[in-house]
């Protein structure tokens, strides 16, 4: 929890709206400092927002390959993390329903399924208290739409260090050690150890790599959009910074 309240004060667009509103707080008494602040809070506003700064954030964060067909044949399971989920999605009349980020970690996963014939397990609880756990939309996602079935749902967690702990618990009971962690690939630097420490043995298989921009000036033009995926970037920095303190801090990390 102290991570989810840390990523709304030092990531944007608040974080800039703090040091605009702090710099026009000190414009009248120190007008340099005033206008530094507001500067600053602007200018980094506009650069995260443009592609070429989303990009190279989200690259920074991708350092595994899709899994090579060898592979496929030593995982003993497919592991999908939630990804988040859009609240009263009417199209699809179950309410609730996966958002983006976990629609394209599932249609990966049900493609691995497909090459490789592994057992499915989807991970995610309820972050806000909902009715129904993420890992039941998944579960749906995939019986529904991709015509498979998820044969585990891991409906407690409500972080990515709770989708390995529990997800391994698990896949223990059944004798499974080696699995296929699906996610974006900018997400699973952060997972794989998370399911290490939890004494899985993890390759990875990553989606969603980040797009390089298109040649030309439009790449250098701030979009809502890419501001988006640079905070995306920036929450997983913070968080690969937030579990490496705690593992100094905490014994058995």
């Amino acid at each position: 929890m102290l991570l989810t309240i840390l990523k709304y004060f030092f990531l944007p667009p608040l974080a800039n709206a703090l040091l605009i509103l702090a710099g026009l707080g000190l414009w009248k008494r120190h007008r340099r400092w005033g206008l530094s602040l507001v500067t600053l809070g602007l200018a980094t506003l506009l650069i995260l927002a443009t592609p070429w700064a989303s990009y190279l954030l989200r690259w920074s964060l991708e350092p595994y390959d899709p899994p090579t067909p060898a592979q496929l044949e030593e995982a003993q399971a497919i592991v999908v993390l939630g990804g988040g989920r859009d609240y009263g999605a009417p199209e699809f009349g179950w309410g609730d329903a996966p958002a983006n980020a976990t629609w394209r970690r599932l249609a990966y996963a049900a493609w691995l399924t497909r090459q490789s014939g592994l057992p499915l397990l989807v991970s995610g609880g309820r972050v806000h208290g909902e009715t129904t756990a993420e890992a039941t939309l998944m579960a749906q996602a995939l019986e529904e739409v991709f015509g498979l079935k998820a044969r585990w749902q891991e409906s407690r967690s409500r972080t990515t260090a709770e989708n390995a702990a529990f997800s391994a618990a698990i896949l223990k009971r059944e004798d499974i050690r080696t699995v296929l962690l699906v996610s974006q690939a900018w997400h699973l630097p952060r997972a794989v150890p998370e399911f290490i420490h939890a004494g899985m043995v993890v390759i990875p298989a990553p989606t969603e790599f980040a797009s390089q921009p298109p040649p030309g000036l439009i790449a250098w033009v701030p979009r809502a959009y890419h501001l988006h995926h640079s905070t995306q970037a920036l929450h997983e920095w913070l968080g690969r910074a937030f579990y490496l303190l705690r593992s100094r801090l905490v014994p058995g990390y």
